[in-house]
């Protein structure tokens, strides 16, 4: 694979990237949406108790808005193996460089975590109220799977880049939790 200087956060990528970026700037991806559509064994759920996680899933005309985050030249190996770690370790999602439009004007190929459709962890297509009883339920090794919807939720707002579909989620999810205190 060619060097790539750009990751596109489309998810807890947004907040939680994991390294400090040269650059960040909002940006579009065409043909892809951002949808509720990986089951989580891991991360954000268990074998027993899958959760649901964020992938782009491919789909004719979408737009799915979110960061283009620069690497640092000296950071470049170190970031791309922490990612690999962190986004490969199902092979759920696959590697993808894909053209990104920024804010700016400017187009950049970067790189892009995106769900495998044919992997057993597909599940796309879910109802919103489905999706809010896995989530509600779910907990994984970086903690209840509830805190990532909201976290992004909440990230993609601060940004300017409000989603109707999380936000809708995020409160069908808390009406199904218990009242905190």
């Amino acid at each position: 694979m060619e060097r790539i200087d750009w990751i596109f956060g489309y998810g807890s990528l947004i907040w939680n990237p994991g390294f400090a970026p040269a650059e960040s700037v909002k940006a579009t991806l065409t043909g892809f949406a951002r949808s509720f559509c990986l089951r989580s064994i891991q991360h954000r759920g268990t074998e027993d108790v899958p959760g649901l996680v964020l992938g782009l899933d491919p789909q004719e005309g979408a737009l799915c808005q979110g960061l283009a985050l620069r690497i640092r030249p000296r950071d470049h190996d170190r970031v791309l193996a922490d990612l690999r770690a962190r986004e490969l370790v199902t092979d759920a999602y696959r590697e993808a460089v894909l053209p990104v439009a920024l804010e700016d004007g400017r187009e950049v190929p970067a790189l892009a975590y995106v769900m495998r459709r044919d992997h057993w962890q597909y599940a796309g297509g879910l109802p919103l109220e489905e999706q809010a009883l896995i989530i509600a339920a779910a907990q994984g090794g970086r903690g209840p799977n509830a805190d990532y919807l909201f976290n992004t939720a909440i990230h993609l707002s601060r940004i300017g880049m409000p989603d109707d579909h999380l936000d809708d989620l995020a409160r069908a999810v808390r009406a199904l939790l218990p009242p905190a205190g």
